[in-house]
């Protein structure tokens, strides 16, 4: 691995009540970068939030925000987000069926581009794309829900695209990460990691140290 390990606490896991004091919690104890996960009912079940809630803890933290849209038809949006705050955005393969224009509306921005698949979803269907984003994220669970166990199987997937597009390539993995298996997701070839439910707990700090080390 040729990139340091970039921890992307989501705060779909976090208590909203007191959100900036939980994000700053995390920014403190080593965490990079934030995960801000956007569902829209439609292409996921659930629904969370949007622009509003990302500008407003915008004012709170100078992390990277790393937008994950789980949501159909993302490029009516992406400059939304963009002005909201976002420093990069995910959109879903399986959501759109402009993901070259997705690419370049985010880069021609100056922001990070990457794109995500699905459990389901092989490598194939973002094969032709993978030298024009920046980074690619890998679901490990199915999209709409936190708390779900962690898919083994898409180590295959990590595996393949780190040989294919080499050691300074971002593999970003979401979903079911904790201390005990995030081991398998590194040596697999991820290098950004997501987690939710592991880093927001009663023990943050602690957490966040844990799963840096």
């Amino acid at each position: 691995m040729g990139k340091e390990m970039i921890l992307s606490p989501s705060i779909l896991s976090a208590d909203f009540g007191i959100l900036a004091e939980q994000v700053k919690r995390a920014e403190n104890a080593g965490a990079q970068w934030l995960h801000i996960d956007v569902m829209d009912g439609h292409f996921v079940p659930n629904m969370t939030f949007a622009m509003p809630v990302i500008k407003s803890l915008r004012k709170y933290t100078d992390m990277f925000f790393d937008v994950h849209l789980m949501i159909d038809k993302p490029e009516r949006y992406i400059d939304e987000f963009i002005n909201a705050g976002a420093d990069g955005v995910t959109f879903h393969i399986e959501a759109t069926d402009k993901p070259k224009e997705c690419i370049e509306m985010i880069q021609k921005r100056g922001k990070k581009a990457a794109v995500s698949i699905n459990p389901k979803t092989p490598v194939s269907a973002i094969e032709k794309y993978l030298d024009k984003v920046d980074m690619v994220l890998v679901m490990s669970v199915e999209p709409g829900y936190g708390g779900q166990k962690y898919i083994e199987s898409v180590n295959e997937k990590i595996a393949y695209i780190r040989e294919k597009m080499g050691s300074d390539f971002d593999i970003e993995v979401d979903g079911g990460i904790n201390a005990n298996n995030i081991d398998n997701a590194i040596n697999a070839g991820a290098n950004i990691i997501v987690a939710g439910t592991a880093v927001f707990n009663d023990d943050i700090e602690g957490s966040v140290r844990s799963l840096m080390r």
